[in-house]
C-alpha cells in the first residue's frame, strides 16, 4: 500500500508527529510506502523523518491560515496532482484544512481520520464559534463520509457519538503506541541535573508538553506553590515550547518568588529529553484535554511515577492497571497527588511497576501498527467487493 499522512509535522505539534513517526517506521519495515504531507509556517522546526519515508512540505503563508488552521494552497495543489497515487489518505486531527482537502478532490483512496482528542468537551469549547462554523459547513458530514474514524479509547468514542448524534459504523478503537526499544537505554543519571544546577537531594518534578492552558498549568503552578511549602527541596521543570501560556507562567513565578524552584527549559528533544526523563522523580500532566499523551507513555516506559488527569487519552487502561495517580482538576488535587508519590516510596514503586507493565502489554508499536494496517486492508478489500 501507498499511504499519505496529513499533519503539521513539527516538533511543536507534539504527540501526533511522534505517533506518525513510530507508526511509519513499522509500516515501512513491512514493505509499504509512506509520504507525509505537512503544512509549514516559515521557521518551524521539522520533526525527524523515518528512513525511507518522504516528507512533502507545503507553505502556509496565506493570511487565511491565521484564521483557518493549516490552510495551504500548495497542499491543495499537491493533492490535486497526486492524490490518485495513494491507497490510503490518513488525516490527523480535525478543524483544519488538511482534514477537508482530500474530500474536495475526486479520488478512490481509503480516507482515514484520527480524532486525536479534538472532540472532547474542553476542545469543543475552545475557539467555540470557529468550530461551530466548521461544523455547520462540513465537519459532521465529512466524519460520516470517512471510510475509517480512528479513536484511541472509550472516552473518545463517547465524544464522537455526542458530536455526531449517533455511533458511526466506520469507527474503530486503535490506541497509539510506543517504540519501547527507544527507551531501553537512558543517559547516565545526573546528566540533566548537572546541566541545570539541580542537586541530587532535590526532588525533581517534570512537566513535558506545550505551555498551553489546556495542559493544566493553571492548576500545576499553584499546586507546586503548596508543595514547595511542605517540600522546600522540590523543583519543578517545565519542558516545552510556548503555546500561549508562557507569559502567565513567568508572571506566576515572579509574583511568588519561585525563580529558583521552577525552571523553564524550553522544548527538549532526542537525547536532552531522555536526560530529563532519566533524572525525574515524578512526571505530572493535569491536562484538561489530550488525544493520547505520548509524553505520559514515555514517562511510564522510563519507570517514572506519574500524576495525571483522566483526560490523557488512555484513562481506561490506567484505571484497569491502577498505574497512575488520577488527580481531580484542582490545584489541591494535583498537590495531593504529587506529595503522595514523593513522600511514599513504596507507593511510587508500585505505580512505576504497574505502569511499565501496562505499556509493555498494550502499547508496543509493533502490535498497534499491525492493528491499524489490518483496518486499512479491510476497508480497501471491501471497496473492491
Amino acid at each position: 500500500m501507498r499511504i499519505l499522512n496529513i499533519c503539521a509535522y513539527t516538533w511543536a505539534i507534539g504527540g501526533p508527529a511522534r505517533i506518525i513517526y513510530d507508526h511509519t517506521t513499522e509500516v515501512l519495515a513491512q514493505g509499504h510506502q509512506v509520504d507525509i504531507l505537512s503544512p509549514m509556517t516559515p521557521g518551524e522546526k521539522m520533526y525527524m523523518v523515518p528512513d525511507g519515508a518522504r516528507l512533502i512540505e507545503c507553505a502556509r503563508t496565506s493570511p487565511l491560515s491565521n484564521y483557518y488552521r493549516e490552510f495551504s494552497t500548495e497542499m491543495y495543489q499537491f493533492l490535486k496532482k497526486h492524490i490518485h497515487e495513494y491507497d490510503v489518505i490518513h488525516m490527523h486531527g480535525i478543524w483544519h484544512f488538511g482534514s477537508l482537502a482530500p474530500f474536495l478532490i475526486p479520488n478512490n483512496a481509503v480516507k482515514v481520520i484520527t480524532i486525536h482528542g479534538l472532540l472532547d468537551k474542553w476542545a469543543i469549547a475552545h475557539s467555540k464559534w470557529k468550530k461551530q462554523l466548521v461544523t455547520l459547513l462540513y465537519q459532521k458530514r465529512l466524519l460520516g463520509k470517512a471510510d475509517l474514524i480512528q479513536i484511541n479509547n472509550t472516552d473518545e468514542e463517547e465524544d464522537v457519538i455526542r458530536y455526531l448524534g449517533y455511533r458511526p459504523k466506520n469507527m474503530v478503537i486503535v490506541p497509539n503506541g510506543m517504540k519501547l526499544s527507544d527507551y531501553e537505554s537512558l543517559p547516565a543519571k545526573g546528566t540533566f541535573r548537572a546541566k541545570n544546577q539541580i542537586t541530587s537531594d532535590q526532588q525533581m518534578i517534570l512537566f513535558m508538553g506545550r505551555l498551553n492552558i489546556k495542559k493544566g498549568l493553571d492548576l500545576l503552578l499553584p499546586a507546586f506553590k503548596q508543595i514547595q511549602e511542605q517540600l522546600p527541596t522540590a523543583i519543578l521543570i517545565l519542558a516545552g515550547p510556548n503555546d500561549g501560556y508562557q507569559a502567565e507562567t513567568e508572571d506566576f513565578i515572579q509574583r511568588n518568588n519561585l525563580d529558583d524552584r521552577i525552571k523553564l527549559v524550553g522544548m527538549l528533544t532526542d537525547t536532552l529529553k531522555k536526560e530529563a526523563l532519566a533524572d525525574a522523580d515524578l512526571f505530572v500532566l493535569p491536562s484538561y484535554s489530550e488525544g493520547f499523551s505520548i509524553a505520559v507513555l514515555e514517562a511510564m516506559t522510563c519507570k517514572i511515577p506519574t500524576v495525571v488527569s483522566d483526560r490523557v487519552g488512555f484513562g481506561d487502561y490506567i484505571r484497569r492497571y491502577e498505574s497512575s495517580y488520577f488527580t481531580p482538576l484542582s490545584s489541591e488535587g494535583v498537590a495531593a497527588g504529587i506529595l503522595k508519590i514523593l513522600q511514599d516510596k513504596s507507593y511510587a514503586e508500585e505505580l512505576r511497576n504497574r505502569a511499565y507493565r501496562m505499556v509493555t502489554e498494550n502499547f508496543d508499536i509493533k502490535v498497534v501498527a499491525n492493528h491499524l494496517l489490518e483496518e486499512y486492508k479491510k476497508i480497501k478489500k471491501s471497496s473492491y467487493l
